[in-house]
């Protein structure tokens, strides 16, 4: 009996240090998903955030009314925005010709079902009142 009694003695004590780890573990989550949470939501939020070409500084008088609070830009400021913008345009187009690539397969497939379904409706004996004239494909020969 009494080595019934260590056994669930011994049992017992695993499972309250399996617990107190498990405890620590939450514990240590809850403090440190918060801040997981905001770094991983604000580097989200600034990578969202357009370029803008220019930048609001203090109001200054300047001889044109209507750039009153803007800085003008350096060349080569200039030309990395611009490099930057064809940068992104580029890889919009490229992801956009890899989609069309992609799906160009599928695409093909289904109009030589569609053809075939064509041929087939044009072969069948009885059936050329179904199908009007205009809409018939011309043979090549």
């Amino acid at each position: 009996m009494s080595n019934l009694e260590d056994a669930e003695e011994e049992e017992f004590l695993e499972l309250e240090e399996e617990v107190e780890t498990i405890s620590q573990r939450i514990l240590e989550y809850r403090i440190s998903l918060p801040d997981q949470l905001s770094s991983t939501f604000s580097s989200l939020i600034a990578s969202q955030r357009p370029v803008y070409p220019t930048h609001l500084v203090e109001q200054g008088n300047e001889a044109a009314g209507f750039t009153q609070g803007l800085v003008r830009l350096t060349e080569s400021e200039k030309m990395d925005l611009v490099v930057a913008e064809e940068a992104g345009k580029i890889q919009l187009l490229k992801q956009k010709i890899a989609s069309n690539a992609t799906t160009m397969p599928i695409m093909l497939n289904k109009m030589k079902e569609y053809i075939a379904k064509i041929d087939k409706l044009e072969s069948s004996n009885g059936i050329d009142g179904i199908i009007r004239p205009a809409f018939k494909r011309k043979r090549i020969s």
